[in-house]
């Protein structure tokens, strides 16, 4: 009886037990439904009250996903502003690999004498072969530039050249930059990876003075939209050794530098792309203005078809002829009626040449009559053309360049080249058949004639220069080694094709019709810019020269060791530029009267004096010329009466 008690208690309090947890889950139940509820009814209550929070957090989210659409398309954007192509694309199997081995075996080689010349350096040698063992064609070529307006001031040029040495340094690039205050213009060589961050790097760089695009609120760089242009897959031997950063006044030596220097932004010409291009050259009424130096037109050049446009090759040794050339009577004859295209390497030099044949066209009143239809250059030059249309296009011949590569053609018919020179004519199939057929001929192509022996040529190679007009000689293999050995030495009468069409016999008949015709465009210049103008700036070192301290505020000078045969007021006052000289005193011979290479100056202020004290030292028309403060003795008359000069 007592057992059922127990048993009857037991299942009551069980009972009792899970009638309770019954209940607390239906109040749990009950809870979260009524949670649901007010949820819901706080929801629908903030909708209808007007509250905006859900649809703040709707338009933040589509807002963010547009950012990053518009992210998305800007990257696009900026990957299409680096143009790239291999230099090896288009070689058959069988050359691509003899390639890489000859790399290999060039990188091996220069590696040993390393190790010969450093025996100390016996690690680092081992290192070195066994990097090369494993190298291929690995080194990309960098070509850019870029104008900035308005131009950098003092302290935005001194960060702006370090910033661009600091990354090249960074990501181990090599070659050339050109800084000025008025942009950059660079050859660069590095690694696949390294060209590319260098680039990026360049992209963000404001220099302290970006903008803010008032649409997405973004900042905009100097160069957002720059252009890089690259070419991978080179040997290790097309390196650069290392990298130097010029100071110079014009990324392209026009002597178009401060008030005379026409604005890109306001005159440039219009830019087209390649094919754009290349349909323009076969319209007529068209004339293309090779913007180049004629050495480099000597080995290559569009050659339009029959009926379209016309070539026109200015002649020049340098671009600083340009301006001159294009005032000529005879070149704005050339040019009337007509639709004008220039086209240059890789673009720098058509910017300013376009800009100022405009400039021209809208505010003189000789250069407007003559009806000019348009002004258009190639975007990219001839790099990028040949990246477009790597069978020629309407191109003949090579193209010079200023890297290692000395002077290329087109990559297929380069292709085909290479490998008859390597393979042999029996594999050109091959390769015709990964170029689409290019004519083996067309590698056969060669514009150029040595100047020795008049034989077809197209390479310029060693150091010999024109004798007459020092710009670089065209000779061929057999001529040069005969004139190494002694066996036929190329005298002084083996000129460049210019010379010898201009009659020019010597360098000092060479200089005499410079200065004429530069002090003729000067002379125009002037009357035209008035108050406004400044002297041609034809020394690179204008910019670098900082001034020297000057605490007792000295300004009389005194320079010796300048060239007595053809340093005059005019080619002083231009180098000393920007100081203001206001007498000099040409110190001569008692005797003869003449001018012996010193002379004393006064300039404006102490500042100007510490500015020509910055010269001490540097290199002027062949002389180095030495500089001195020098107080004016108190029983001497200073300035002397009848050295000013005309201001």
């Amino acid at each position: 009886m007592a057992d059922d008690d127990s048993t009857t208690l037991k299942k009551a309090k069980k009972s009792k037990h899970k009638k309770k947890r019954q209940r607390d889950n239906d109040e749990d139940r009950k809870a979260k439904k009524k949670h649901k509820k007010e949820k819901k009814k706080l929801k629908k209550e903030s909708i209808d009250d007007g509250d905006d929070t859900s649809v703040t957090a709707k338009k933040a989210k589509k807002a963010a996903k547009k950012a990053k659409k518009e992210k998305k398309r800007k990257q696009k954007e900026l990957d299409e502003k680096i143009v790239s192509s291999s230099a090896i694309e288009f070689y058959p199997d069988d050359l691509k690999t003899l390639q890489l081995a000859k790399n290999q075996e060039d990188e091996k080689q220069k590696a040993a004498a390393a190790a010969a010349e450093a025996k100390a350096a016996a690690v680092a040698a081992e290192e070195k072969e066994q990097s090369a063992a494993n190298s291929v064609n690995n080194i990309t070529l960098l070509l850019f530039y870029q104008y900035v307006e308005p131009c950098w001031d003092d302290d935005q040029f001194q960060v702006a050249l370090k910033f661009v040495t600091d990354q090249g340094n960074k990501y181990g690039l090599t070659g050339r930059m050109r800084v000025a205050k008025e942009g950059l213009n660079c050859t660069l060589t590095g690694s696949h990876d390294g060209i590319r961050n260098w680039c990026a790097a360049l992209r963000t760089f404001d220099g302290g003075r970006s903008k803010i695009d008032q649409v997405t609120g973004e900042k905009i760089t100097e160069f957002a939209k720059t252009e890089f242009k690259l070419t991978d897959d080179l040997p290790p031997k097309q390196r650069f050794p290392k990298l130097h950063a010029f100071e110079v006044v014009e990324i392209v030596n026009y002597g178009l530098a401060g008030s005379r220097a026409p604005e890109i932004a306001k005159y440039g010409g219009t830019h087209l792309e390649p094919e754009d291009y290349n349909n323009k050259m076969c319209e007529k009424d068209t004339v293309i203005i090779d913007v180049r130096n004629h050495y480099e037109a000597n080995i290559g050049r569009f050659n339009p078809p029959e009926g379209g446009a016309k070539m026109i090759d200015p002649m020049m040794r340098k671009s600083t002829e340009f301006p001159i050339w294009l005032d000529k009577p005879e070149t704005k004859e050339m040019l009337r009626g007509k639709q004008v295209l220039m086209y240059c390497t890789g673009g720098v030099r058509c910017e300013r040449a376009s800009a100022l044949l405009k400039q021209k066209i809208e505010t003189e009143d000789d250069t407007k009559s003559l009806g000019i239809k348009g002004v258009y250059q190639l975007q990219g030059g001839i790099d990028k053309y040949f990246k477009q249309f790597p069978e020629g296009g309407l191109w003949k011949g090579k193209n010079y360049v200023f890297d290692k590569r000395f002077s290329h053609a087109p990559p297929k018919v380069e292709a085909v080249d290479r490998t008859k020179k390597v393979l042999g004519e029996g594999e050109v199939a091959k390769v015709e058949q990964v170029v689409d057929g290019i004519p083996a001929s067309a590698a056969d192509e060669i514009l150029g004639a040595c100047e020795g022996c008049s034989k077809p040529w197209d390479m310029y190679r060693g150091k010999r220069r024109c004798p007459t007009c020092g710009v670089p000689s065209l000779i061929c293999r057999e001529c040069f080694d005969k004139d190494k050995s002694g066996v036929k030495k190329l005298g002084r009468d083996v000129r460049c094709d210019l010379c010898i069409a201009e009659d020019v016999r010597n360098k000092q008949q060479l200089r005499e019709r410079e200065e004429r015709e530069m002090k003729e465009y000067e002379n125009n210049i002037k009357q035209k810019l008035g108050e406004k103008y400044e002297p041609y700036m034809q020394r690179k070192h204008a910019i670098t020269r900082k001034p020297k301290p000057n605490p007792e505020r000295i300004t009389r000078l005194f320079l010796k060791n300048m060239c007595a045969k053809q340093m005059d007021e005019e080619k002083l006052l231009e180098f000393l530029h920007p100081a203001k000289v206001t007498h000099i005193q040409w110190l001569t011979d008692r005797n003869t009267g003449a001018f012996y290479g010193s002379a004393f100056i006064e300039v404006k202020t102490a500042e100007d004096a510490g500015s020509v004290l910055a010269a001490n030292g540097m290199t002027v028309l062949g002389r180095r010329m030495t500089v001195k403060y020098q107080k004016p003795d108190e029983k001497s008359i200073w300035p002397v009466p009848g050295t000013e000069v005309d201001l």
